[in-house]
């Protein structure tokens, strides 16, 4: 399995006088959502445990962590991670003016667990790059070292992967040196 990513060629402008330059800009392509439906059906197929039963302890899962996180408790979830609230705040110099107008946005935390950044750092990445008409100009597959972003540290974690790259020709039918 990889992780699909588009590169499409856009005209950006960095303010509004210049004409700007085109660039690839790179997105995840969008998978389809999941229902809780489907998710309840294929964990009590996984499972041997009734859908119905699978449904209970899934709204109970849900209700015990909403629950608990609210309280302050970092929530396991299972072969995911944890999940926590926490919050965005102004710092002021004095005890006296700490006040609640202080905190600008909460915060849901999500910390992946050491084997869901494997997983994704051994994941492969599929790029397919568009040039500005929507026509297809080249594809690459896991050129980096796998680095998974740590939100919670600041910190990163690698993975050796290797990668090949399959490019489209240059104006006079050799291969494009042209990167990202």
């Amino acid at each position: 399995m990889a992780l699909k990513v588009k590169a499409v060629e856009r005209l950006l402008k960095f303010d509004k006088e210049s004409a700007g330059k085109y660039r690839y800009v790179m997105k995840p392509e969008m998978y389809s959502t999941l229902t809780q439906t489907k998710v309840i059906k294929e964990a009590a197929l996984r499972s041997g445990v009734s859908q119905g039963v699978m449904k209970a302890c899934w709204d109970a899962a849900g209700e015990v962590i909403k629950a608990w996180a609210t309280e302050g408790h970092s929530v396991a979830l299972p072969g995911l991670g944890t999940m926590r609230f926490g919050l965005r705040s102004k710092a002021v110099e004095s005890v006296n003016d700490v006040k609640a107008g202080l905190i600008t946005s909460r915060r849901i935390i999500f910390t992946p667990s050491v084997d869901l950044k494997d997983e994704l750092a051994g994941t492969a990445i599929q790029i397919t790059c568009y040039d500005r008409n929507g026509e297809e100009v080249k594809r690459v597959t896991s050129g980096d070292d796998g680095t998974v972003e740590d939100n919670e540290t600041g910190t990163s974690t690698e993975s050796s992967q290797g990668g090949t790259t399959t490019e489209g020709g240059d104006d006079n039918g050799g291969p494009s040196d042209e990167g990202l």
